[in-house]
Order: structure tokens, then C-alpha cells, then sequence
């Protein structure tokens, strides 16, 4: 499975980020597919996912501030926040994961500020 980013760049306090990002290649009919943002000096974490059976999954730094969506037709996944503050300064990366699978995207970042 390949992931293509796009979305991100330069976003103010208290502004919008809407990320999307497509699957390619051959998948599985059972997936999580969905967001990890990784800081300066940070671990890897989990901002959101969601299966292939539209469930999903938030992580706790962005929850209440964040939504994940997909569509499924076009392989594509979608974050929207609208109240971005300047800790959430990241790279932001797509992953595919299916049991012991994983494929992750190139990543983009997003910088939050004035």
C-alpha cells in the first residue's frame, strides 16, 4: 500500500487543518487507516484512526478537537480540526495498518503560529 499526503503547512492559532490522504495498491478488507503526528524531540503518537468499518479512534492529544473521516470509494481518509493551538507544531503521517502490517506516508508538516 502506498500513502499520499496532502494538506498542512502554516496555520494560525485558533485556525483550520484539514489533512487527506490516499491509499494505493492492494489493501486488505479489514484496515485501521489514519493519523500520527511526531514533535521536535517527541515520540510517534496517535492522533486519530479509523477501521474499514468507519470506526473510529482518537488519541488524547486532539481529542474533542479533531475529526477523522474516510471515504471508502476513494481509498481516502480525511482530518479535520478547527481550533489549532501551537502545540499541536508537528509532522503528521498517514498509516495503513492491517494485523501485523503497516505502511506509513511521507509525512507533512504542519506549524501553528502567528
Amino acid at each position: 500500500v502506498q500513502l499520499v499526503e496532502s494538506g498542512g503547512g502554516l496555520v494560525q492559532p485558533g485556525g483550520s487543518l484539514r489533512l487527506s490522504c490516499t491509499a494505493s495498491g492492494r489493501g486488505f478488507s479489514i484496515y485501521h487507516m489514519g493519523w500520527y503526528r511526531q514533535a521536535p524531540g517527541k515520540l510517534r503518537e496517535l492522533v486519530a484512526r479509523i477501521s474499514s468499518s468507519c470506526v473510529p479512534e482518537y488519541g488524547n492529544s486532539m481529542k474533542g478537537r479533531v475529526i477523522i473521516s474516510r471515504d471508502g470509494a476513494k481509498k481516502t481518509v480525511y482530518l479535520q480540526s478547527d481550533s489549532l493551538k501551537p502545540e499541536d507544531t508537528a509532522v503528521y503521517y498517514c498509516n495503513y495498518q492491517s494485523g501485523d502490517y503497516s505502511a506509513w506516508g511521507q509525512g507533512t508538516p504542519v506549524t501553528v503560529s502567528s
